[in-house]
């Protein structure tokens, strides 16, 4: 999945991590908490419309359920994914998915590689 369609990979990965074997997340949008109650960040009070402002209770709480960031388990082991990010992207920052991935590297018990790639030109 790339952009949202990474944030329902990492949602995905984590409620379920068994049922994966490999996961691809391009330019994942999975720090969603972080990101959305910052009214700084471009397109982000924008797209309260469609997500619900996380500095609203009734949307806070739902949307720490599915956060990625949020919600890699300690000890559970997690498929092989490869994650991808730009350095220049203007939508998904590039520590998005370097943090993602040093979490699950933290995290995880998996034998398998979490590889992160960061597009220098991108």
């Amino acid at each position: 999945g790339r952009s949202a369609g990474g944030l329902l990979i990492g949602a995905s990965i984590n409620q379920a991590p068994d049922l994966f074997r490999a996961a691809l997340l391009g330019v994942p949008f999975v720090d969603l908490m972080c990101t959305m109650v910052d009214s700084t960040i471009p397109l982000t009070c924008i797209e309260w419309q469609e997500w619900g402002n996380p500095n609203e209770e009734e949307y806070h709480d739902y949307m720490m359920s599915y956060c990625p960031m949020q919600n890699v388990q300690e000890g559970k082991t997690y498929p092989s994914c490869l994650i991808t990010g730009g350095l220049h992207d203007p939508r998904v920052a590039y520590w998005e998915p370097a943090k993602f991935a040093a979490t699950l590297r933290h995290k995880s018990t998996s034998s398998g590689p979490i590889l992160l790639k960061t597009d220098l030109d991108a």
